[in-house]
């Protein structure tokens, strides 16, 4: 997991940020993105794919993560500009947002999947990087654990959806739900399985 940071590292660089997003397949909610720049030397285990840890395993990582890291930045971006820009470049603008919050500036980015991000920065993308570099696992995990706590929120605010249960995931009982009651403020109006119930 630390093969991509060490080759950085080797190349000169000193500052390698990892960078991943969480939200691109809900019909509901913002895109979020985060990311880290973890110290050389780091006493925490278990870091991997937020998809594959528990939410209790993600929860303690999150907060390992966060006592640990040297730097992380969160970037969101909501549904409305999900709608306007498509949900790529949403995705691409999260992840340049969350580079642009870190208290510390990076000199290199590794990015989880095959596109690059709109930064004057060197950097390089890896296909499924969440699971091959832990700078992008720990971005996994503090994106995900944030996109989770946005939507738990919004369930307080939309009790009908059920977003505590299902993140805005279009599960068969968010689906019906859509269909039932129509869309609330904080569906992605351009999304199949949303445009047909506006």
């Amino acid at each position: 997991m630390w093969t991509f940071e060490n080759q950085a590292r080797t190349s000169g660089f000193a500052a390698v940020a990892g960078v991943d997003e969480a939200g691109r397949g809900p019909l509901a909610g913002p895109v979020v993105s985060a990311a880290v720049i973890l110290p050389e030397s780091l006493p925490i285990s278990g870091i991997n794919d937020s998809k594959k840890l528990t939410p209790r395993k993600r929860q303690t990582l999150y907060h390992e993560i966060h006592r640990h890291a040297l730097a992380i930045g969160v970037g969101i971006v909501d549904p409305d500009e999900i709608d306007r820009i498509n949900i790529l470049q949403a995705s691409l603008a999260a992840m340049a947002l969350s580079v642009k919050n870190l208290e510390r500036k990076p000199d290199f980015l590794l990015i989880d999947g095959q596109f690059g991000i709109p930064m004057d920065l060197p950097q390089q993308p890896i296909i499924k990087g969440d699971s091959k570099s832990i700078s992008i696992a720990a971005a996994s995990i503090i994106a995900k654990v944030t996109r989770d706590a946005i939507m738990d929120a919004y369930a307080e605010q939309y009790p009908e959806f059920d977003f505590g249960t299902n993140k805005g995931y279009p599960t068969k009982s968010h689906q019906d739900a859509i269909k039932k009651f129509g869309c609330c403020p904080i569906h992605r109006r351009t999304f199949k399985g949303v445009r047909e119930y506006l």
